[in-house]
């Protein structure tokens, strides 16, 4: 029986695989935007950006007050 924590971790774990997927077909995207395009509440959306940023696995760069996430070459 997975534990709160567990299922939190799964959760943002598998929001990552969706971001990631939605990079590598769309492009680079800004957070606002992969927060209207991924299917998930956008505090999670958030912390799997992090989570991949942590594993070099996107960049994250800010223009004109904008942040833009790209995957990483």
């Amino acid at each position: 029986m997975a534990t709160a924590h567990q299922s939190c971790l799964e959760q943002i774990g598998d929001t990552a695989g969706l971001v990631w997927h939605h990079l590598n077909e769309n492009g680079p995207s800004t957070l606002s935007q992969l927060a209207k395009d991924v299917d998930a509440p956008r505090d999670v959306i958030m912390q799997a950006v992090g989570w991949l940023a942590r594993e070099d696995k996107v960049s994250v760069d800010e223009a004109r007050g904008k942040k833009t996430v790209s995957l990483r070459d």
